[in-house]
């Protein structure tokens, strides 16, 4: 018979397609469930809550967001640089906008509290890029990232409770996991509870035990965190543990 997609002959008699298109036809089938599904979350997440809360009904942005990096609020001038507003540009937003994005952000502006009475919010520890980040993405879903701005953006994510852009992000890193960044990533998921991106490196690692210990990252894990590398070792010993117990089941079975 001949495949209906490349026709080309193939040998079963009970379909249209050969094997080869059939698995590729599921494998874009999946691909397009996968895009619908993206497509709905981030309509879910754009959508605000009332039909009474819309930002076209106030054109100008009625907050503006300022960015303090770590090094102004830590540095020799003390609560005073912590204080004072910075001088790179503010990011200008509108209250609705965040209240409708981000649970703490609500809190905070449907309270009496100074962000709310001033419209000035500063956003501690995270550089102008960054913040400029995170508020498009707050209006659009979408964020241009590379592996530090993904880091950055599910840090600010998981601070101020936007689900969504910490899924976004670490769906983003977990796709760039490799045998050289894996330890990195590991004890960043760990830090910042990252579940997938947890379970890939963690993968990796244990895909790679013989040179783990070879490693500078490693070492540097050993001293700051001992306890994640008991992790790593205990989780390999298992998958060990578990394969000699598979094998033992298939030579038992055999007999």
């Amino acid at each position: 018979m001949w495949c209906q997609s490349c026709k080309e002959e193939y040998e079963e008699e009970d379909a249209g397609t050969c094997k080869e298109c059939y698995e590729e036809a599921s494998e874009t089938e999946e691909e397009l469930k996968r895009e619908i599904d993206d497509l709905r979350s981030r309509l879910h997440f754009l959508r605000l809550p009332s039909p009474t809360l819309d930002a076209a009904s106030a054109p100008h942005s009625d907050l503006l967001l300022h960015a303090i990096p770590s090094c102004s609020s830590s540095g020799a001038g003390g609560d005073g640089d912590a204080a004072r507003v910075p001088d790179t540009p503010a990011v200008p937003a509108h209250r609705v906008i965040l209240a409708s994005r981000s649970p703490v952000f609500r809190a905070m502006l449907e309270n009496e509290m100074e962000e709310s009475r001033s419209g000035i919010i500063k956003i501690y520890d995270v550089s102008y890029d960054v913040l400029r980040a995170f508020v498009h993405y707050m209006y659009t879903a979408e964020a241009l990232l590379d592996e530090q701005m993904a880091s950055d953006l599910l840090v600010l994510a998981e601070k101020y409770e936007v689900k969504h852009l910490k899924a976004y992000c670490e769906k983003f890193i977990t796709s760039k996991v490799n045998n050289d960044n894996a330890i990195t990533h590991y004890a960043f998921a760990h830090r910042h509870s990252a579940k997938q991106l947890l379970e890939s490196s963690l993968s990796v690692l244990m895909d790679n035990m013989s040179t783990l210990a070879d490693r500078e990252e490693y070492k540097e894990l050993v001293e700051k965190d001992p306890r994640l590398v008991v992790e790593i070792y205990e989780a390999y010993l298992n998958r060990q543990v578990n394969t000699a117990a598979g094998k033992d089941t298939d030579c038992s079975g055999r007999k």
